[in-house]
């Protein structure tokens, strides 16, 4: 198990688990950001990273992918 920080580029994850704010944790949710889901890494950037969830993609922030285990 890794952070999503840590993840390579280009991979797709299962998430085994998140912490964080309840505000960020309903955010990822709403995106579904979900333990036993799967995201991929689309673009790794030097404060965070673009990630692909179902179709839709987002920017997440290394302090929050810190927080999500792969």
């Amino acid at each position: 198990m890794q952070a999503l920080s840590k993840a390579k580029s280009g991979e797709s994850y299962t998430i085994k688990w998140l912490l964080g704010l309840p505000e960020v944790v309903e955010f990822l949710h709403r995106h579904h950001v979900e333990e036993g889901g799967s995201i991929r890494i689309i673009q790794k950037l030097q404060t965070g990273m673009i990630v692909g969830v179902q179709g839709e993609r987002f920017a997440l922030g290394n302090e929050i992918a810190d927080r999500i285990q792969v």
